[in-house]
């Protein structure tokens, strides 16, 4: 597996950080290839939970299937995804001085053989590759949280 990570500070507390980034209906605002996301529990998330994520790469759409391994709110979540991705994900949340929070990501994936794992890798490659593309989406969750705490001054 391939190893990738971001970390940055948001300015914003850890529970208005938490409430973005623990959000999965908001997954296709900052990755690309997240087409939506269904099969969310009714309740609210927990460790063992599960839902899936349509992915697009290129023009070939695949569902990925997601497993919460930790739910820690507001802190620490751990998810595996299934199926021309194979990944697991963690993000931290660790609060700084001033109301700021440290937003890390870190994402251990593998595309799987066959031909929409190949397509899925090509199509990453296209972005600039898994480090930029997980940048990106970090960024964007920033932007998200910061203008809504603007909003709410």
């Amino acid at each position: 597996m391939t190893e990738v990570s971001v970390e940055l500070e948001v300015d914003a507390p850890v529970e208005a950080v938490w409430e973005v980034v623990s959000e999965p209906r908001h997954l296709h605002h900052w990755e690309r290839h997240v087409a939506k996301v269904r099969d969310l529990p009714a309740g609210p998330l927990h460790a063992g939970a599960s839902y899936t994520a349509v992915m697009r790469f290129l023009r070939v759409s695949a569902d990925v299937h997601v497993r919460i391994l930790r739910w820690e709110p507001p802190r620490f979540a751990e998810f595996r995804l299934t199926g021309p991705l194979e990944a697991v994900v963690r993000t931290t949340l660790r609060p700084l001085r001033g109301g700021r929070t440290t937003l890390r990501h870190e994402v251990d994936y593998a595309f799987p053989l066959g031909p929409i794992g190949a397509i899925a890798a090509r199509s990453l490659a296209l972005v600039g590759g898994a480090q930029f593309a997980l940048r990106r989406g970090a960024l964007a969750q920033k932007r998200e949280i910061e203008f809504r705490r603007s909003v709410e001054d």
